[in-house]
């Protein structure tokens, strides 16, 4: 599993404020996603148990079994965000002295450019996940503790839209058009779909605080 996660938060900060290139983007927006999705399973640990909501009980373990596979699967995707930028790092330092070696550099970093694009959408399908979970809990999460889940929503959409953003910077030097345009529809669609969840589970929590 990730070192970083290991790390102490203040240590994190340290490093993600430094002049080292990672934890870049990416990998920060994954571990803000991980908050995120931490806030909804909170909340849902907070539902369990409680007689109150013993009727929900089943859906809230099914929520809470999915955060943790969320989380897990955005660690991983820290550690993975960080080597696509290493490679990415070492095809740039290639030589370029003969016409042979531009190719072979050249063809290198357009698989390093879509190994880079890639990452970043995988982690923005992980967060449409944590806000899926986000809003099937905020109809029936513990409303003593209801507003986190709506935190949750909103730091999962955050997380989604800055790792996309990793998306954007990439797209231009890539030559193959059709992943072009897949990459980009990809992203619209996943910022749409966030929006759309955020907006219901925030709705609902701000209901139910009533």
């Amino acid at each position: 599993m990730s070192e970083i996660f290991d790390w102490s938060l203040r240590k994190v900060l340290e490093v993600s404020a430094s002049d080292s290139p990672t934890p870049g983007g990416g990998s920060v927006s994954a571990m803000v996603g991980s908050l995120g999705t931490a806030m909804v399973a909170m909340v849902g640990n907070l539902t369990v148990g409680k007689e109150k909501y013993k009727d929900v009980e089943p859906k809230v373990q099914e929520i809470l079994t999915k955060a943790k596979d969320i989380m897990t699967k955005l660690e991983e995707l820290v550690d993975k965000d960080i080597a696509e930028f290493g490679n990415f790092m070492d095809v740039l330092k290639m030589p370029k002295d003969t016409e042979e070696q531009k190719a072979k550099r050249a063809e290198l970093m357009q698989k390093a450019l879509v190994g880079a694009t890639d990452t970043p959408l995988e982690i923005a399908r992980v967060c449409l996940e944590a806000l899926k979970i986000a809003e099937e809990l905020s109809t029936i999460g513990n409303k003593g503790a209801i507003s986190d889940v709506g935190v949750g929503a909103y730091v999962a959409e955050a997380a989604l839209n800055s790792v996309l953003l990793s998306v954007d910077i990439n797209i231009p030097s890539i030559k193959d058009q059709e992943y072009v345009a897949k990459a980009l529809a990809e992203k619209n669609r996943l910022i749409v779909e966030a929006k759309a969840l955020r907006e219901k589970a925030v709705s609902q929590v701000q209901d139910r605080m009533k």
